[in-house]
């Protein structure tokens, strides 16, 4: 089964927070959307659901890490 990375599965002691920012804050909203976007074609690629390199794959996970970095620190500030 394909683990779910989506913030409140990630962050479930942050989730009030993230709920507060969803509704105050417009750049996190945006930045949660590309990474829920990016976690979405990640998971595609590993139920074979789309086929892509495993550098295409590497290239989205890092992408996801950088965006869960940066949500990460939104979160901690605003909490």
């Amino acid at each position: 089964m394909i683990e779910s990375h989506d913030l409140f599965n990630e962050f479930p002691e942050h989730s009030e927070t993230i709920r507060k920012l969803t509704l105050a804050n417009d750049d996190f909203v945006k930045m949660m959307r590309d990474y829920d976007d990016v976690d979405h074609k990640i998971q595609r690629i590993e139920q074979r659901v789309e086929a892509a390199s495993q550098l295409y794959e590497e290239e989205l996970k890092k992408l996801r890490l950088g965006l869960k970095d940066r949500l990460y620190k939104l979160i901690t500030a605003a909490g």
